[in-house]
């Protein structure tokens, strides 16, 4: 697993936006994260509505953001790799992230990719689009294993 260069996941951040999102990324990112000795910090943006009515309390989403962490702590279990976790706010969420990675020196950005359709990507715009293009540090989509 390490010929991917081990020195990519020595400290990679791992954005999460689901509890099988959390899962997934973290069950890929794993094998390469203990090859390499790395930490992984799992982030969870909590987006902003920018001047619009939030859809939910900003406790709602944090107890929403602690669920999906627990969901990825599961899925490491055992595994002898550090994990953190970090809940940030913002308005573009490929722009939070990239902003965090920024923070936190992190030597890669690592991900699976989320199932959902061309047209919805369209609407909504597409985070994993947006941090291939503005991102000044790697970014490694990983296959979902499971």
């Amino acid at each position: 697993m390490a010929e991917m260069g081990e020195e990519l996941f020595t400290n990679v951040l791992v954005p999460v936006a689901s509890e099988d999102d959390a899962r997934a990324s973290i069950r890929a990112a794993l094998p390469y994260l203990a090859a390499a000795g790395g930490t992984a910090t799992l982030v969870h943006v909590i987006e902003k509505a920018g001047g619009a009515p939030d859809k939910a309390s900003v406790e709602q989403r944090e107890e929403y953001a602690a669920e999906i962490f627990d969901a990825a702590w599961e899925e490491a279990d055992d595994a002898l790799v550090e994990l953190h976790r970090e809940i940030i706010y913002g308005t573009d969420v490929a722009e939070s992230i990239i902003d965090a990675g920024d923070e936190l020196d992190a030597s890669a950005i690592v991900f699976t990719p989320r199932g959902s359709s061309r047209w919805v990507k369209l609407l909504t715009g597409d985070v994993a689009l947006g941090l291939v293009e503005h991102s000044d540090r790697p970014v490694i989509v990983l296959p979902d294993e499971a």
